[in-house]
């Protein structure tokens, strides 16, 4: 199973969502360490079949060996190592038809907290933030590259941040005296860009602009609208995903959920699937108890009709 600091959100309302079955086939477009992937295969077995996605090569390998071991049969996993925005294309050329689609657009723990990955100011590490190591730009890369007026603009965007011009100053102003290449530097230029009395609420200063420039590295929405433009397009064909096939996909800010209510409430409008839950779901205050993560994840779920 995976590792057990590695806990998978909303975990029971994934399984209510979907009911999975024996001899189904699953498509995970977050792989992570597979920790919602196994639980599921439990559920397919021997004769079911999981497909993974994952950017991070090293933990889809992880995943690999986790949903294998729980399916039973690990020659019925397929590991895809690449950005879920093509799945579609993906499944088809390898033949291939979902029954289950499931998208978590949250992070592994191993990668927020490991400080080399760049993902989180908790600790002094490289600026870099790519979910693919081999990805061809970083943080770094857009914090010493990136126009004044683009970095306020992309801390706006992503990061929903008021205060996006003054950081963006902050940076531009501080990346002149020395190159901008770790996180805790990043950090410390952009809390000291807020006003003080702004400093000392629930949420780093920083965090928004981490965000933004997570998401500008990776791609995040941009992958996302193309997921969701797949489900649209082929929900009256059924070429990659079965007709009653269900997804259920984890969202962790408005950015995210935005673009997923919209799409879902658009198919249902149009006849095309039936929500499975008439409003988000959230974690329950047990779980956050358990696993602080879950406190800001939603899920929403739909049947393909």
């Amino acid at each position: 199973m995976p590792e057990p600091t590695h806990i998978p959100v909303l975990m029971d309302e994934v399984l209510a969502a979907l009911e999975p079955r024996p001899g189904q086939t699953l498509v995970d477009c977050t792989a992570g360490l597979g920790g919602h992937s196994a639980r599921i295969a439990e559920r397919l077995g021997p004769a079911g079949r999981v497909v993974l996605f994952d950017l991070d090569p090293d933990n889809l390998a992880r995943a690999t060996e986790a949903v294998g071991r729980a399916l039973g049969n690990p020659s019925r996993v397929v590991a895809v190592h690449g950005s879920f925005a093509w799945i579609g294309r993906e499944l088809t050329r390898r033949g291939l038809v979902g029954d289950l689609l499931l998208a978590d657009l949250g992070f592994a723990s191993n990668q927020m907290d490991d400080p080399q990955r760049g993902f989180s100011f908790r600790q002094d590490g490289p600026l870099d933030m790519r979910l693919d190591p081999s990805g061809p730009v970083t943080a770094a890369d857009l914090v010493s590259q990136l126009s004044e007026r683009e970095l306020a603009d992309l801390i706006f965007r992503y990061g929903e941040d008021r205060l996006s011009r003054r950081i963006a100053r902050a940076i531009a102003e501080e990346r002149q005296k020395q190159p901008m290449s770790t996180t805790g530097r990043l950090a410390s230029v952009v809390e000291q860009a807020y006003p003080p009395a702004a400093r000392r609420g629930p949420i780093h200063a920083a965090t928004r602009t981490f965000q933004a420039l997570r998401i500008a590295v990776n791609d995040e929405i941009g992958n996302l609208e193309s997921l969701l433009a797949g489900l649209v397009g082929q929900s009256e064909s059924h070429e990659w995903l079965s007709a009653g096939a269900r997804v259920a996909i984890i969202s962790f800010h408005s950015l995210e959920d935005r673009p997923v209510k919209q799409t879902f409430a658009q198919l249902a409008s149009a006849e095309k699937a039936r929500l499975i839950h008439r409003k988000v779901v959230f974690a329950s205050e047990s779980e956050i108890t358990n696993n602080a993560r879950a406190r800001s994840a939603r899920l929403r779920a739909l049947e393909l009709l």
